[in-house]
């Protein structure tokens, strides 16, 4: 079993997701728990990272990514469905760094990132489609807080997420194990 560094998962930090889904198939039938489809990239020096959830739906436009970022993150992830588009990046370096100041454990897009080098030295953990060095549109259009669908699977504000190298889960509660 690999073992985390100490606070990485909180009370999970000796635990991995394949670990989690060996112990929980009943939540795993019941839909309580829920994996995404392996479809994104890692990023960020952050492998391992979990929270409760914040979600946004937007369609190439990072305006709202950035609004959120600069909030005080308190732990949370935030899980952005981009729609999947490969056209344009949705978040750079500059707001992922501000998320890292402001105390986001994660970030998940459901489209793509640029500045990956800049992405790539911060101490959060980022997932995402693919890179791409075109920047999104700001005309600040999308929805804050809604259901959102990514990876076959639906994710609404305030569950958990949890990451790390093998996948991404999804709970409808905090889990301890």
């Amino acid at each position: 079993m690999y073992s985390y560094p100490e606070g990485a998962w909180g009370q999970m930090a000796l635990v991995t997701t394949a670990e989690v889904c060996d112990a929980h198939s009943s939540l795993i039938v019941s839909g309580e728990l829920r994996v995404l489809e392996p479809i994104f990239q890692i990023y960020g020096r952050r492998q391992v990272f979990s929270g409760p959830v914040v979600t946004l739906k937007v369609f190439e436009d990072n305006v709202l990514v950035r609004g959120f970022l600069e909030e005080k993150g308190n732990g949370r992830v935030l899980v952005v469905d981009g729609g999947g588009s490969k056209r344009c990046a949705i978040l750079g370096g500059n707001p992922v760094v501000q998320a890292q100041n402001n105390g986001w454990a994660g970030i998940v897009v459901n489209g793509c990132i640029r500045d990956v080098d800049e992405i790539n030295g911060c101490d959060i953990g980022v997932r995402a489609l693919a890179s791409h060095p075109m920047k999104a549109n700001k005309k600040g259009t999308g929805e804050k807080q809604v259901p959102i669908t990514i990876a076959g699977t639906r994710i609404t504000d305030g569950e958990w997420l949890y990451a790390d190298t093998d996948g991404i889960l999804i709970s409808h509660t905090e889990l301890s194990v």
